[in-house]
């Protein structure tokens, strides 16, 4: 199997799967416990949030907060800070292309009696940093921001957003659960008060997610009933799946550069070969580069469906994923492809490829020729060709 759908979730480095290992099977030890066995689960958590605060630049380690997931971190985020500064205000101020996470939490808040503004973007996705800044009113308690889109792969001018909420002192949330592990991701050049960061992204397992917390920023709990993560969020520890968190971590970190760069070759590979196999293929976001997420591709293909796409090619052995991030199952348009103004007949058309570190110019080579191969095809049998 050809394995281009990299950004939904990555394959754990035998490094991570090492280390989680022992704590499967021997090392069961609760870490709230006070004997041997929990102090040891307790030790190899505090040395994963070291890794995790190395990652992201966090002044302290106390400033990660383990998760069950990416989801859930944003949840945590976007709900706690919001409620945490409810008597100062009841706005939020977020773009129309965020995270599900994002935008189902904020809905979720107006259900409580918050309302929210959402900026647009342009062609790129790409959004107004005076637009948002305008956006914020004096009831404004929180702006929710990603990194990069999981759908477009557009990177977003978060240091200069942060500027503004900095002068306001609003805190920002900033979504780096596409960009986390690719791309840097340093709290305090971005300005970020809060991050949400999905290690399974980036060679880590499933089942732990990464809630980075300034020290000054209030968030309410939204998990109560114990005293774990420094009594942020209560619940046994998923041990072996942080400790993999901070082994991922720690080799994102050593191979950040190299990785991105080695990705990038790739994906103008890539590009440039659909491009020369296909016609009617658009590319939703900016070009290959500064602009855009090194190891990620929206296509959208004229006269045909991606879903059928991403179904013809899975027989053919080669794996990527239709419509958009975390709603592929959903026919409606997304939400970011309606934002930059994709037609909807052309929308209909859209794959999303991601590429890993253990992709090869042979496997991208293939994946164009089945790419080619499975678009005719569909043409062939579509009643409007």
């Amino acid at each position: 199997m050809i394995y281009l759908d990299h950004l939904t979730t990555t394959p754990p480095l035998p490094e991570v799967v090492d280390a989680m290992q022992p704590w499967l099977r021997e090392q069961f030890g609760a870490p709230a416990a006070l004997h041997r066995p929990g102090l040891e689960a307790r030790d190899a958590i505090d040395a994963a949030r070291v890794c995790l605060a190395k990652l992201v630049n966090a002044a302290e380690p106390e400033e990660i907060i383990f998760t069950s997931s990416g989801t859930e971190a944003i949840n945590h985020a976007v709900k706690g800070a919001a409620l945490a500064k409810r008597r100062f205000g009841t706005h939020i101020v977020t773009t129309a292309i965020e995270h599900p996470a994002v935008l189902g939490s904020i809905a979720w808040l107006e259900s409580q009696g918050f309302s929210s503004t959402q900026i647009g973007v342009d062609g790129e996705g790409r959004i107004d940093p005076a637009a948002l800044g305008q956006a914020m009113t004096e009831e404004t308690v929180l702006v929710c921001l990603h990194h990069a889109s999981h759908d477009l792969g557009t990177i977003q001018p978060v240091a200069e957003v942060a500027k503004l909420t900095g002068a306001r002192g609003i805190p920002l949330f900033v979504d780096t659960t596409a960009s986390g592990g690719w791309l840097p991701v340093d709290v305090g050049q971005l300005g970020a008060d809060l991050i949400a960061l999905s290690p399974h992204r980036f060679g880590g397992p499933k089942g732990a997610g990464v809630l980075y917390r300034k020290s000054r920023v209030g968030v309410e709990n939204l998990i109560h009933g114990g005293m774990q993560e420094n009594e942020r969020r209560a619940g046994t520890e998923n041990v072996a799946a942080i400790v993999g968190a901070g082994v991922a971590a720690k080799q994102a970190g050593a191979a950040l550069g190299q990785a991105a760069a080695d990705a990038a070759k790739l994906q103008a590979r890539l590009l440039d070969g659909i491009r020369g196999a296909v016609d009617g293929v658009q590319l939703n976001g900016p070009e290959p580069g500064d602009g855009r997420l090194p190891h990620q591709l929206s296509l959208s293909t004229e006269g045909v469906e991606g879903e059928g796409q991403a179904l013809m090619l899975d027989l053919r052995g080669v794996a990527i994923a239709a419509g958009a991030a975390c709603t592929t199952r959903s026919m409606r348009l997304p939400p970011a492809l309606r934002a930059i103004g994709r037609d909807a007949d052309l929308a209909k058309g859209t794959t999303l490829w991601s590429i890993g570190r253990d992709t090869t110019e042979d496997n991208v080579d293939r994946a164009i020729e089945q790419f080619a191969v499975v678009t005719a095809k569909l043409r062939a049998l579509s009643p409007t060709n």
